[in-house]
Protein backbone atom coordinates (compact mmCIF):
# COMPACT_ATOMS: atom_id res chain seq x y z
CA UNK A 1 0.00 0.00 0.00
CA UNK A 2 1.58 3.36 -1.01
CA UNK A 3 2.50 5.67 1.85
CA UNK A 4 0.38 8.74 2.27
CA UNK A 5 2.09 12.09 1.69
CA UNK A 6 2.97 13.99 4.83
CA UNK A 7 0.80 17.03 5.55
CA UNK A 8 2.50 20.42 5.02
CA UNK A 9 2.79 21.06 8.77
CA UNK A 10 4.66 17.78 9.28
CA UNK A 11 7.00 18.49 6.37
CA UNK A 12 7.73 21.94 7.75
CA UNK A 13 8.44 20.52 11.21
CA UNK A 14 10.85 17.91 9.80
CA UNK A 15 12.50 20.58 7.69
CA UNK A 16 12.97 22.80 10.74
CA UNK A 17 14.37 19.93 12.81
CA UNK A 18 16.86 19.05 10.08
CA UNK A 19 17.98 22.67 9.88
CA UNK A 20 18.35 22.91 13.68
CA UNK A 21 20.41 19.71 13.71
CA UNK A 22 22.64 21.04 10.93
CA UNK A 23 23.21 24.34 12.75
CA UNK A 24 24.00 22.51 16.02
CA UNK A 25 26.46 20.14 14.31
CA UNK A 26 28.30 22.91 12.45
CA UNK A 27 28.39 25.09 15.59
CA UNK A 28 29.95 22.24 17.57
CA UNK A 29 32.48 21.57 14.83
CA UNK A 30 33.55 25.20 14.45
CA UNK A 31 33.67 25.62 18.23
CA UNK A 32 35.95 22.58 18.54
CA UNK A 33 38.29 24.19 15.99
CA UNK A 34 38.38 27.35 18.09
CA UNK A 35 36.87 29.53 15.36
CA UNK A 36 35.06 32.74 16.36
CA UNK A 37 31.28 33.20 16.46
CA UNK A 38 30.58 29.56 15.54
CA UNK A 39 26.79 29.80 15.90
CA UNK A 40 26.55 32.88 13.68
CA UNK A 41 28.55 31.28 10.89
CA UNK A 42 26.81 27.93 11.31
CA UNK A 43 23.42 29.59 10.90
CA UNK A 44 24.70 31.54 7.91
CA UNK A 45 26.07 28.41 6.22
CA UNK A 46 23.02 26.23 6.96
CA UNK A 47 20.61 28.93 5.81
CA UNK A 48 22.61 29.52 2.63
CA UNK A 49 22.57 25.81 1.72
CA UNK A 50 18.86 25.59 2.51
CA UNK A 51 18.12 28.62 0.32
CA UNK A 52 20.14 27.32 -2.62
CA UNK A 53 19.47 23.57 -2.52
CA UNK A 54 15.93 23.14 -1.19
CA UNK A 55 13.00 23.87 -3.55
CA UNK A 56 11.03 25.57 -0.79
CA UNK A 57 13.46 27.06 1.79
CA UNK A 58 12.31 27.35 5.37
CA UNK A 59 10.81 30.67 6.45
CA UNK A 60 11.73 31.78 9.97
CA UNK A 61 8.77 32.57 12.25
CA UNK A 62 7.84 36.21 12.51
CA UNK A 63 9.71 37.81 15.36
CA UNK A 64 12.50 35.22 15.52
CA UNK A 65 15.06 37.54 13.96
CA UNK A 66 13.90 40.46 16.10
CA UNK A 67 14.25 38.37 19.26
CA UNK A 68 17.78 37.38 18.25
CA UNK A 69 18.68 41.02 17.64
CA UNK A 70 17.38 42.03 21.07
CA UNK A 71 19.41 39.31 22.84
CA UNK A 72 22.58 40.38 21.01
CA UNK A 73 21.87 43.99 22.03
CA UNK A 74 21.52 43.03 25.70
CA UNK A 75 24.70 40.90 25.51
CA UNK A 76 26.68 43.86 24.18
CA UNK A 77 25.14 46.22 26.73
CA UNK A 78 26.24 44.08 29.69
CA UNK A 79 29.88 44.52 28.62
CA UNK A 80 29.65 48.21 29.47
CA UNK A 81 30.60 48.38 33.13
CA UNK A 82 31.80 51.37 35.14
CA UNK A 83 34.75 49.46 36.58
CA UNK A 84 35.89 48.48 33.10
CA UNK A 85 35.64 51.94 31.56
CA UNK A 86 37.31 53.43 34.65
CA UNK A 87 40.44 51.50 33.68
CA UNK A 88 41.01 54.08 30.94
CA UNK A 89 41.90 56.56 33.69
CA UNK A 90 44.28 59.32 32.64
CA UNK A 91 44.65 57.81 29.17
CA UNK A 92 41.04 58.44 28.11
CA UNK A 93 41.85 61.22 25.63
CA UNK A 94 44.49 59.38 23.53
CA UNK A 95 42.31 56.25 23.67
CA UNK A 96 39.31 58.22 22.39
CA UNK A 97 41.41 59.77 19.60
CA UNK A 98 42.73 56.36 18.55
CA UNK A 99 39.17 54.99 18.61
CA UNK A 100 38.07 57.81 16.29
CA UNK A 101 41.13 57.04 14.16
CA UNK A 102 39.96 53.42 13.92
CA UNK A 103 36.55 54.65 12.81
CA UNK A 104 38.18 56.83 10.14
CA UNK A 105 40.31 53.88 9.01
CA UNK A 106 37.20 51.71 8.76
CA UNK A 107 35.42 54.37 6.71
CA UNK A 108 38.40 54.70 4.39
CA UNK A 109 38.66 50.99 3.66
CA UNK A 110 34.86 50.77 3.46
CA UNK A 111 34.79 53.59 0.90
CA UNK A 112 37.30 51.69 -1.22
CA UNK A 113 35.22 48.53 -1.00
CA UNK A 114 32.14 50.58 -1.91
CA UNK A 115 33.77 51.36 -5.27
CA UNK A 116 33.54 47.67 -6.21
CA UNK A 117 30.89 47.11 -8.86
CA UNK A 118 29.00 44.64 -6.64
CA UNK A 119 29.01 46.83 -3.51
CA UNK A 120 27.30 50.14 -2.76
CA UNK A 121 28.90 52.70 -0.37
CA UNK A 122 26.57 51.88 2.55
CA UNK A 123 27.31 48.15 2.31
CA UNK A 124 31.05 48.83 1.98
CA UNK A 125 31.05 50.93 5.15
CA UNK A 126 29.11 48.34 7.18
CA UNK A 127 31.21 45.46 5.88
CA UNK A 128 34.49 46.92 7.13
CA UNK A 129 33.51 48.78 10.31
CA UNK A 130 35.87 47.33 12.92
CA UNK A 131 33.69 46.22 15.80
CA UNK A 132 30.46 44.52 16.73
CA UNK A 133 30.20 42.14 13.78
CA UNK A 134 26.89 40.61 14.88
CA UNK A 135 25.39 44.01 15.68
CA UNK A 136 26.44 45.41 12.31
CA UNK A 137 24.89 42.46 10.49
CA UNK A 138 21.65 43.10 12.38
CA UNK A 139 21.63 46.80 11.46
CA UNK A 140 22.65 46.27 7.85
CA UNK A 141 19.24 45.35 6.46
CA UNK A 142 17.40 48.00 8.45
CA UNK A 143 19.75 50.77 7.28
CA UNK A 144 19.87 49.96 3.58
CA UNK A 145 23.00 47.79 3.33
CA UNK A 146 23.21 44.31 1.81
CA UNK A 147 23.30 42.13 4.93
CA UNK A 148 24.64 39.14 2.97
CA UNK A 149 27.82 40.95 1.93
CA UNK A 150 28.13 42.52 5.40
CA UNK A 151 27.79 39.15 7.15
CA UNK A 152 30.37 37.34 5.03
CA UNK A 153 32.95 40.15 5.05
CA UNK A 154 32.52 40.83 8.78
CA UNK A 155 32.99 37.15 9.59
CA UNK A 156 36.03 37.06 7.32
CA UNK A 157 37.46 40.08 9.18
CA UNK A 158 37.03 38.44 12.59
CA UNK A 159 38.43 35.16 11.26
CA UNK A 160 41.58 36.83 9.87
CA UNK A 161 42.13 38.73 13.14
CA UNK A 162 41.71 35.64 15.32
CA UNK A 163 43.85 33.33 13.18
CA UNK A 164 46.65 35.89 12.79
CA UNK A 165 46.74 36.87 16.48
CA UNK A 166 48.85 33.95 17.79
CA UNK A 167 51.34 34.44 14.93
CA UNK A 168 51.69 38.19 15.63
CA UNK A 169 52.13 37.59 19.37
CA UNK A 170 54.82 34.99 18.75
CA UNK A 171 56.73 36.74 15.94
CA UNK A 172 56.37 40.43 16.86
CA UNK A 173 56.29 40.23 20.67
CA UNK A 174 58.03 36.95 21.42
CA UNK A 175 55.18 35.69 23.60
CA UNK A 176 52.93 32.70 23.26
CA UNK A 177 49.31 32.91 24.40
CA UNK A 178 48.53 29.82 26.46
CA UNK A 179 44.90 29.87 25.38
CA UNK A 180 43.64 30.73 28.84
CA UNK A 181 39.92 31.26 28.64
CA UNK A 182 38.40 34.46 29.88
CA UNK A 183 36.47 33.76 33.02
CA UNK A 184 32.77 34.34 32.68
CA UNK A 185 30.68 36.35 35.08
CA UNK A 186 29.14 34.21 37.76
CA UNK A 187 25.46 34.68 38.25
CA UNK A 188 22.09 33.02 38.13
CA UNK A 189 20.99 31.97 34.64
CA UNK A 190 17.44 32.94 35.66
CA UNK A 191 18.61 36.48 36.38
CA UNK A 192 20.23 36.51 32.94
CA UNK A 193 16.99 35.35 31.33
CA UNK A 194 15.00 38.02 33.14
CA UNK A 195 17.53 40.66 32.09
CA UNK A 196 17.42 39.53 28.45
CA UNK A 197 13.61 39.43 28.38
CA UNK A 198 13.09 42.69 30.25
CA UNK A 199 15.71 44.73 28.40
CA UNK A 200 14.77 43.10 25.11
CA UNK A 201 11.10 44.02 25.33
CA UNK A 202 11.40 47.35 27.12
CA UNK A 203 14.48 48.41 25.19
CA UNK A 204 12.88 47.72 21.84
CA UNK A 205 9.78 49.69 22.86
CA UNK A 206 11.87 52.60 24.14
CA UNK A 207 13.98 52.48 21.00
CA UNK A 208 10.92 52.73 18.79
CA UNK A 209 9.44 55.55 20.88
CA UNK A 210 12.74 57.43 20.63
CA UNK A 211 12.88 56.70 16.87
CA UNK A 212 16.27 55.02 17.21
CA UNK A 213 17.59 53.41 14.03
CA UNK A 214 17.83 49.63 14.39
CA UNK A 215 15.69 49.93 17.54
CA UNK A 216 15.60 46.14 18.06
CA UNK A 217 19.35 46.15 18.67
CA UNK A 218 20.26 49.62 19.95
CA UNK A 219 17.29 50.00 22.32
CA UNK A 220 18.05 46.83 24.33
CA UNK A 221 21.79 47.55 24.14
CA UNK A 222 21.48 51.06 25.60
CA UNK A 223 19.03 49.97 28.30
CA UNK A 224 21.25 47.05 29.37
CA UNK A 225 24.28 49.37 29.36
CA UNK A 226 22.44 51.88 31.56
CA UNK A 227 21.48 49.16 34.04
CA UNK A 228 25.03 47.79 34.02
CA UNK A 229 26.58 51.22 34.60
CA UNK A 230 24.08 51.87 37.39
CA UNK A 231 24.94 48.60 39.13
CA UNK A 232 21.45 47.10 38.73
CA UNK A 233 22.77 44.38 36.41
CA UNK A 234 26.12 43.89 38.12
CA UNK A 235 27.28 40.27 37.77
CA UNK A 236 24.35 39.31 35.52
CA UNK A 237 25.03 37.93 32.07
CA UNK A 238 22.85 36.58 29.28
CA UNK A 239 23.02 32.76 29.45
CA UNK A 240 25.46 31.31 26.94
CA UNK A 241 22.82 29.01 25.43
CA UNK A 242 20.47 31.93 24.75
CA UNK A 243 23.33 33.98 23.29
CA UNK A 244 24.24 31.07 20.99
CA UNK A 245 20.62 30.73 19.88
CA UNK A 246 20.46 34.47 19.10
CA UNK A 247 23.57 34.33 16.95
CA UNK A 248 22.26 31.26 15.14
CA UNK A 249 18.94 33.00 14.38
CA UNK A 250 20.75 36.03 12.98
CA UNK A 251 22.94 33.78 10.83
CA UNK A 252 19.92 31.84 9.57
CA UNK A 253 18.05 35.03 8.73
CA UNK A 254 20.94 36.18 6.56
CA UNK A 255 21.66 32.79 5.02
CA UNK A 256 18.08 32.13 3.99
CA UNK A 257 18.12 35.39 2.03
CA UNK A 258 20.82 34.22 -0.38
CA UNK A 259 20.23 33.48 -4.04
CA UNK A 260 22.69 32.07 -6.58
CA UNK A 261 23.17 35.54 -8.05
CA UNK A 262 23.86 37.12 -4.65
CA UNK A 263 26.29 34.34 -3.72
CA UNK A 264 28.21 34.94 -6.95
CA UNK A 265 28.37 38.68 -6.27
CA UNK A 266 29.66 38.08 -2.72
CA UNK A 267 32.33 35.71 -4.06
CA UNK A 268 33.52 38.42 -6.46
CA UNK A 269 33.86 40.87 -3.56
CA UNK A 270 35.99 38.63 -1.31
CA UNK A 271 39.47 39.19 -2.84
CA UNK A 272 39.15 42.97 -2.55
CA UNK A 273 37.59 42.64 0.92
CA UNK A 274 40.46 40.43 2.13
CA UNK A 275 43.07 42.93 0.92
CA UNK A 276 41.26 45.78 2.67
CA UNK A 277 40.88 43.74 5.87
CA UNK A 278 44.66 43.20 5.97
CA UNK A 279 45.12 46.93 5.33
CA UNK A 280 42.78 47.71 8.24
CA UNK A 281 44.69 45.38 10.57
CA UNK A 282 47.98 46.98 9.59
CA UNK A 283 46.51 50.45 10.11
CA UNK A 284 45.24 49.44 13.56
CA UNK A 285 48.75 48.26 14.44
CA UNK A 286 50.01 51.73 13.47
CA UNK A 287 47.41 53.30 15.76
CA UNK A 288 48.56 50.97 18.53
CA UNK A 289 52.10 52.26 18.13
CA UNK A 290 50.84 55.85 18.37
CA UNK A 291 48.81 55.01 21.48
CA UNK A 292 51.85 53.37 23.10
CA UNK A 293 53.99 56.42 22.35
CA UNK A 294 51.34 58.82 23.71
CA UNK A 295 50.62 56.91 26.94
CA UNK A 296 53.87 55.09 27.71
CA UNK A 297 51.97 51.79 27.89
CA UNK A 298 53.58 48.60 26.54
CA UNK A 299 53.04 48.08 22.82
CA UNK A 300 51.64 44.60 23.54
CA UNK A 301 48.82 46.14 25.60
CA UNK A 302 47.98 48.78 23.02
CA UNK A 303 48.17 46.31 20.12
CA UNK A 304 45.66 43.97 21.78
CA UNK A 305 43.48 46.93 22.77
CA UNK A 306 43.24 48.21 19.20
CA UNK A 307 43.00 44.87 17.41
CA UNK A 308 39.94 45.28 15.13
CA UNK A 309 37.74 42.36 16.15
CA UNK A 310 37.52 39.03 17.94
CA UNK A 311 36.84 40.48 21.41
CA UNK A 312 36.82 37.22 23.37
CA UNK A 313 39.84 35.80 21.54
CA UNK A 314 41.73 39.04 22.17
CA UNK A 315 40.87 38.93 25.88
CA UNK A 316 42.01 35.32 26.11
CA UNK A 317 45.28 36.32 24.41
CA UNK A 318 45.69 39.23 26.84
CA UNK A 319 45.27 36.96 29.85
CA UNK A 320 47.55 34.28 28.41
CA UNK A 321 50.32 36.69 27.38
CA UNK A 322 50.38 38.68 30.61
CA UNK A 323 49.03 41.91 29.11
CA UNK A 324 46.75 44.28 31.04
CA UNK A 325 43.45 42.53 30.27
CA UNK A 326 41.35 45.20 32.02
CA UNK A 327 42.79 47.98 29.86
CA UNK A 328 42.41 45.86 26.74
CA UNK A 329 38.75 45.18 27.56
CA UNK A 330 38.01 48.84 28.31
CA UNK A 331 39.41 50.06 24.97
CA UNK A 332 37.70 47.26 23.05
CA UNK A 333 34.33 48.01 24.68
CA UNK A 334 34.68 51.75 23.98
CA UNK A 335 35.45 51.01 20.32
CA UNK A 336 32.50 48.65 20.12
CA UNK A 337 30.11 51.31 21.43
CA UNK A 338 31.48 54.05 19.17
CA UNK A 339 31.24 51.85 16.08
CA UNK A 340 27.69 50.66 16.73
CA UNK A 341 26.38 54.11 17.65
CA UNK A 342 28.13 55.78 14.71
CA UNK A 343 27.00 53.21 12.13
CA UNK A 344 23.38 54.47 11.75
CA UNK A 345 24.53 58.09 11.36
CA UNK A 346 27.10 57.08 8.76
CA UNK A 347 24.58 54.93 6.90
CA UNK A 348 22.13 57.80 6.62
CA UNK A 349 24.84 60.18 5.42
CA UNK A 350 26.12 57.74 2.82
CA UNK A 351 22.63 56.81 1.65
CA UNK A 352 21.70 60.49 1.36
CA UNK A 353 24.81 61.22 -0.70
CA UNK A 354 24.17 58.23 -2.94
CA UNK A 355 20.56 59.30 -3.52
CA UNK A 356 21.63 62.84 -4.41
CA UNK A 357 24.18 61.53 -6.91
CA UNK A 358 21.58 59.29 -8.55
CA UNK A 359 19.08 62.10 -8.85
CA UNK A 360 21.68 64.56 -10.06
CA UNK A 361 22.16 68.10 -8.83
CA UNK A 362 19.39 70.36 -10.14
CA UNK A 363 20.49 73.44 -12.02
CA UNK A 364 20.48 76.67 -10.05
CA UNK A 365 17.33 78.73 -10.26
CA UNK A 366 17.55 81.91 -12.31
CA UNK A 367 15.55 84.27 -14.49
CA UNK A 368 14.20 82.84 -17.70
CA UNK A 369 15.80 84.51 -20.72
Amino acid sequence: MPSLPRPPAARTALHALALVAAVAAVTAGLGALGLPSPALFAGLLAGLLDALLVPRPLALPRGAGTAGQAVVGVTIGTLVQLSTLAALGEHWLPVLLVTLGTLALSLGTGALLGRHRDVDPVTGAFALVAGGAAGLVVMARQLGADERVVAVVQYLRVLVVVLSLPVVLRVAFGVRSDGTAVAGVDGSPWAGLVLAAGCGLAGRWLGRVAHLPAASLLGPMLLAAALSLGGAADGVRVPAALETLAYALIGLQVGLGFTRASLASVARVLPAALALIVTGIAGSAGLAALLSAATGLPLLDTYLATTPGGLYAVLAAAVGSGADATFVLSVQVLRLLVMLLAAPVLARALAGGLLRRRRGTPPPAGPTP
